[in-house]
């Protein structure tokens, strides 16, 4: 019987041999950015104003990482130029065949759209909104469309130091999310119809059975960042890994980012951080976002001097919020386990697995492997379980 992997490698391999369908609707999702026209740019962009229409339009060069990303230049007619249509737009794509396989094997591709087409408007926090967010489960690509914001926010990576300000700000808009739907009967159901995070996990460690043994080649390879104390438990970090991801079905859920390392984050000109890259969004414990994007974002020296403090500003937030209070210490004590999971996904891109596309540079995938591991052995996370 033909797996998922093998249906998509067919596919694919379709298109490649001249297959494409021009996409001229709103409700069809270009398999490659070659199959878009001029019409279905006007349905997406110029749905609100009539008259308005899309004359052109040309790429940028393409980007490879996760997904592949492009911006798209825009022409308009008179009316589209009057009403002031944006003049580029920025999109995310599954073009490859490798990120045909990551995205569609793991559910990825079809949360993200279900994120920006059923939950987006839903949330007061900083997010972008799409213009348009598709998935094709005939040819499994996907799309996302929105309005290009490279020229009014900052997009940092590690070498952006985080001030106690912006710190606060990023577990308040962590806050924002995870109160929104924090033990609400909806998850799970049609309208909020996303992955559990054990059953995502699962999901991927099925696909790609030898996850754990380039996780843990990885480790090796960047011993020089690991705290020695550490890397002399090597044998027990996936373990620990497995254990991490298993509470999530023993403690309170809501919706969860899942992914919120330091690059999936943007600075606003009013000092707020907004989240970006929806791809992964799951059900599970707030837990996991918390650990991974203060530990991610801040330098290892910060984190040691603010990381119980920011952990008290979110738990106040949420109980602004209306969620249950929880004991500091409970808190801690997930958090401190659910770095491990994090640190997989930054091991995992150090030396990906089978199928799996390269998707950070190495100075960043470095860095953020220091500053996890480096949490995990100040907090003893190993004995946390």
């Amino acid at each position: 019987m033909a797996t998922v992997v093998d249906i998509i490698k067919q596919r694919y391999a379709a298109e490649q041999a001249g297959q494409i369908v021009m996409a001229t609707r709103a409700d069809q999702v270009p398999a490659t950015y070659e199959a878009m026209t001029c019409e279905w740019l006007s349905a997406i962009a110029c749905r609100d104003v009539p008259g308005a229409e899309v004359t052109g339009f040309r790429f940028d060069v393409r980007d490879d990482g996760s997904s592949n990303r492009r911006r798209i230049f825009l022409d308009y007619n008179a009316a589209g130029r009057a009403a002031a249509l944006p003049d580029k737009l920025f999109c995310k794509a599954a073009e490859n065949l490798e990120n045909r396989i990551v995205l569609g094997v793991s559910g990825t591709a079809l949360a993200e759209s279900n994120f920006y087409n059923l939950v987006r408007d839903r949330l007061d926090i900083p997010t972008p909104r799409a213009r348009f967010a598709g998935f094709d489960p005939d040819n499994f690509a996907y799309l996302i469309v929105m309005d290009d914001m490279a020229e009014d926010v900052i997009f940092p990576d590690e070498r952006v130091e985080m001030t106690w300000d912006m710190a606060v700000q990023q577990v308040t808009t962590l806050a924002g999310l995870h109160s929104r739907f924090y033990d609400s009967p909806e998850l799970g159901t049609e309208t909020l119809p996303f992955k559990r995070w054990p059953d995502w996990w699962n999901a991927m460690m099925t696909g790609a059975p030898r996850f754990g043994e380039f996780c843990d080649r990885a480790f090796g390879d960047a011993e020089s960042v690991i705290p020695a104390r550490l890397f002399k438990r090597r044998g027990e970090i996936w373990p620990a890994t497995g254990a991490s991801v298993a509470r999530h079905s023993s403690l309170p859920q809501t919706l969860i980012h899942s992914d919120v390392h330091f690059k999936n984050w943007y600075i606003l000109g009013d000092g707020r951080l907004g989240l970006n890259d929806w791809q992964l969004t799951t059900i599970g414990h707030w837990s996991r976002d918390f650990a991974f994007a203060t530990t991610t974002s801040l330098t290892v020296e910060n984190r040691r001097k603010w990381g119980d403090e920011l952990l008290r500003v979110y738990l106040d937030q949420m109980a602004e919020r209306g969620v249950p209070a929880v004991a500091f210490e409970d808190a801690r004590r997930n958090v401190r386990q659910q770095l491990f999971s994090a640190l997989a996904f930054w091991t995992i891109t150090l030396r990906p697995a089978d199928d799996m596309p390269a998707m950070q540079p190495e100075h960043t995938t470095y860095e953020f492997i220091k500053r996890l591991a480096t949490g995990i052995d100040d907090l003893d996370a190993l004995d946390s379980f």
